[in-house]
């Protein structure tokens, strides 16, 4: 399993040396910064579980780190623990107005420092269940459901359905307007479901932007027909009213188009989830 990759963010060389070798006994993985700037240039490079973050920095303050990464998608909801001499209520309230999850005083206690710091980790890895987008079962609970299918014996079938070149999308419109996709294609994929589907039914994630619907056979024509022509309705009005024209471009090289896939126990049997999951991307073709 990997190890949990923190940051610390501390000015005082001899106290980030300290925390970079009590964490990595602990068994983290750590990188370090001494400056603000020095600190989001990592955040953009490194995919980072926890920020240990001091307020007092030489360049920018900690508070305005704080803003910035929480700007940034990859590290919006990282966790990030104040540590700092300040005790005043309201610069704890200004902390927490920004997200701050813990706020932790100097001198402080080593071993309170790295109970907050697991807990922080392992609430976000609860959370990290569901979709924060579409909230939708995805990573470790969809893997769980998958696996159970191909070990049974009941005969089983799963869509999968993704939209096309939604990465390039949220490089030109950014994140928030690439996550309203998300969110109408989840209520089209509901909605398709409670009409044409069975109440034991499955929506889940078995990709950021890759839906599965575990469903019986004789639905999926249905349900995939109708969220096809939901889309198709939709497309032109994902994309800003000023770029109605690209739109349409975009619409002829199928940017946001549904692809589709089909696979069921009969494509057996499957070694495990991987081999499942490779399979049903295989079949994945544009609709």
């Amino acid at each position: 399993m990997d190890k949990p990759q923190i940051m610390i963010v501390e000015d005082d060389l001899d106290l980030s040396e300290m925390l970079t070798a009590y964490f990595r006994v602990q068994n983290y993985e750590v990188i370090t910064a001494a400056w603000g700037e020095e600190a989001l240039q990592l955040s953009r490079e490194n995919d980072i579980d926890l920020v240990v973050l001091d307020i007092r920095l030489p360049d920018i303050d900690g508070y305005e780190v704080c803003r910035q990464l929480r700007t940034q998608r990859r590290t919006q909801d990282t966790p990030i623990i104040f540590l700092t001499e300040k005790r005043d209520r309201v610069d704890k309230l200004q902390g927490l107005e920004l997200g701050v999850v813990d706020y932790i005083t100097k001198p402080f206690d080593i071993q309170e420092l790295r109970l907050r710091v697991r807990n922080a980790i392992s609430r976000v890895k609860r959370q990290a269940l569901v979709n924060p987008v579409t909230d939708l079962p995805e990573g470790s609970m969809v893997e769980e459901r998958l696996t159970a299918l191909i070990t049974g014996e009941a005969p089983w079938t799963i869509l999968q359905l993704s939209i096309n070149s939604l990465v390039r999308f949220r490089e030109m419109y950014g994140f928030v307007a690439a996550d309203d996709v998300l969110r109408a294609v989840t209520l089209m994929i509901r909605n398709a479901v409670r009409e044409h589907g069975s109440p034991d039914d499955y929506i889940g994630h078995i990709g950021p932007e890759d839906f599965i619907i575990v469903t019986h056979a004789d639905n999926i024509e249905a349900i995939r027909s109708r969220i096809q022509k939901r889309i198709e309705q939709s497309r032109e009005y994902f994309y800003p009213l000023k770029d109605r024209d690209k739109a349409r471009e975009a619409m002829e090289a199928n940017y946001l188009k549904l692809d589709s896939g089909v696979i069921s126990s009969a494509d057996g049997p499957f070694s495990d989830f991987e081999e499942l999951k490779q399979k049903l991307q295989a079949k994945v073709t544009s609709s």
